[in-house]
């Protein structure tokens, strides 16, 4: 596991659970020649994972993670792939094998809320 000195390891991604979730990134296609590097997948999924939930902006991520806009190139592009849905996947099913889901019942949660400054009294015609 690569170390960084500058963060709480309780943010850093388990090995167990790195194992079981890379499976859901694609490899990469191949590199033309020259630039840098690279980064590494599992150091761009905890500079992810940091962010969501420190609620930090990216520019405000730790150094040690890597260059906040290389993150953010990778967590778009891997929000574009579905690796997201698929690591949701692979969690549901782990809870399957280990727990078990009664598919049988579900349930659905959801807000609604009035958007500020809406309402004709704001612009002069309605949209």
């Amino acid at each position: 596991m690569t170390v960084f000195t500058e963060i709480d390891p309780a943010f850093l991604l388990p090995d167990e659970v790195w194992e079981r979730v890379k499976t859901a990134i694609p490899p990469e296609a191949p590199k033309p020649k020259g630039g840098r590097p690279r980064m590494d997948n599992r150091k761009a999924l905890n500079a992810i994972f940091y962010v969501l939930r420190t609620g930090c902006q990216w520019k405000a991520l730790p150094r040690c993670l890597g260059a906040a806009s290389t993150v953010h190139d990778r967590f778009q592009l891997w929000v574009e792939q579905g690796v997201f849905e698929r690591m949701w996947e692979l969690g549901l099913e782990q809870y399957a094998e280990e727990v078990g889901i009664d598919w049988e019942w579900m349930a659905m949660d959801g807000a609604m809320v009035k958007a500020p400054l809406g309402g004709k009294i704001y612009r002069s015609e309605p949209h």
